[in-house]
């Protein structure tokens, strides 16, 4: 079904509008959001693509509603699962926690702007060559396959090679600038760390585009549905990771939830591509009379696969284990870092997060306290942390009311 051009204006300046409103309310004043400000933009973000898929299903009937929920569904997986390595490079350059909003916010605008290419693409690929459903199903199949590896550990704090080049090539600031992103040192212009984490965030999304936007060519063939599933699932991307920033390591299913789907969607695509079939020396260029996996039964393996996964990690005493012990870990070497952020009262957010994560692990028994032992320096972190904790209590810098 061809959508008209005006519903095509509409929808772009609706989604251009939800950008430019993020950029004007939430990142023009620096600062660290509540989880009650996470949680309530989320919604929001998750509500206004839930009555846009309505609306798809009211206007556009049954197959497109399915279709575009279906999509939606697992960009917005794929994309809880980007939120990990957005991580890592937040924590690897050591983003002060009131500038994180401004390095996502951008690092989302471009990814959007990158995926909209890419769809267009895709797209007109898919319309001229048949054989390019073959390359698409591969390519997740292959994807699916990496992600039933085990994770690497988090990357070292210091140098990546992006900073390497960067540094080497411009003229950068080692802090953080007030979160600017230019500034003037020595009468020469210099980029602050900012432009690095920008860059690095936007560099890695373009890698994960490659495995999105074949999956999405998957359950729907439709541009518009494509584009706004991909739109969507990206707008409430930054709120998210405040959200679920301390449970992302608790997910320690998803990676095998999203190898399922994404193996799912890759031999739908290639039975589609055999249906389809021209390449002459595949059944002499004939289709080949195979069966396909209908809209809906995908849409039905995504939303059990996703539930399955996600309620097996919340419930495993080892992704409980695991999460605790990743998480003071990163607690404790944001407390210990002077500069990663300036506000009294985050400091003591984070020192509690610790506090809280210490008792989790105590609680789970003896053999997850065992696993806190052996995680490599954990402890010495933790005291540390705690000693400069109780330094700061005896020269009365934490905030009436905190103390402990």
């Amino acid at each position: 079904m061809d959508v008209p051009g005006w519903v095509w204006t509409l929808t772009v300046a609706g989604i251009a509008a939800l950008l430019a409103f993020d950029y004007v309310v939430h990142v023009r004043k620096a600062h660290v959001p509540t989880l009650r400000e996470a949680a309530v933009w989320s919604a929001l973000y998750v509500g206004i693509a839930v009555v846009f898929g309505v609306g798809v299903l009211v206007f556009g009937g049954t197959a497109m509603g399915t279709e575009y929920f279906a999509g939606y569904l697992t960009e917005k997986a794929l994309s809880v699962d980007n939120l990990f390595v957005f991580l890592v490079i937040l924590h690897s350059f050591r983003v002060p926690r009131e500038y994180q909003q401004k390095a996502l916010l951008f690092g989302i605008t471009f990814s959007l702007i990158a995926r909209s290419a890419l769809i267009f693409v895709g797209s007109a690929l898919i319309t001229t060559f048949a054989w390019v459903f073959y390359v698409f199903g591969l390519v997740l199949l292959v994807t699916a396959g990496n992600m039933l590896k085990p994770r690497g550990g988090e990357p070292d704090e210091g140098e990546n090679i992006a900073v390497r080049l960067a540094r080497r090539f411009f003229h950068t600031t080692d802090d953080y600038e007030d979160g600017r992103l230019f500034t003037v040192r020595d009468g020469r212009r210099a980029m602050t760390p900012l432009v690095l984490v920008m860059v690095a965030l936007a560099g890695t999304d373009v890698l994960f585009a490659l495995d999105s936007i074949p999956a999405i060519f998957g359950l729907t063939q439709n541009v518009y549905l494509v584009f706004t599933a991909v739109a969507f699932s990206l707008l409430g991307l930054r709120q998210l990771y405040f959200l679920i920033d301390g449970l992302l390591d608790r997910l320690i299913y998803l990676a095998y939830g999203l190898a399922v789907i994404l193996g799912f969607i890759g031999v739908r695509l290639i039975l589609h591509a055999l249906h389809e079939n021209n390449l002459p020396f595949v059944n002499n260029g004939e289709p080949v009379e195979v069966g396909e996996l209908s809209t809906g039964l995908s849409l039905g393996v995504i939303v059990v696969v996703l539930v399955v996964t996600v309620v097996a990690s919340l419930v495993s005493r080892t992704g409980r284990a695991q999460t605790a012990i990743a998480n003071a870990r990163r607690h404790a070497t944001a407390y210990l870092d002077s500069e990663y952020t300036a506000d009294p009262a985050e400091r003591e957010r984070i020192f509690q997060c610790l506090v809280d994560e210490k008792e989790q692990i105590i609680a789970l028994g003896p053999r997850y306290r065992q696993m806190a032992r052996d995680a490599d320096g954990l402890l010495e972190l933790a005291e540390r942390a705690k000693a400069s904790h109780d330094a700061a209590v005896a020269r009365g810098d934490v905030p009436a009311g905190h103390h402990h």
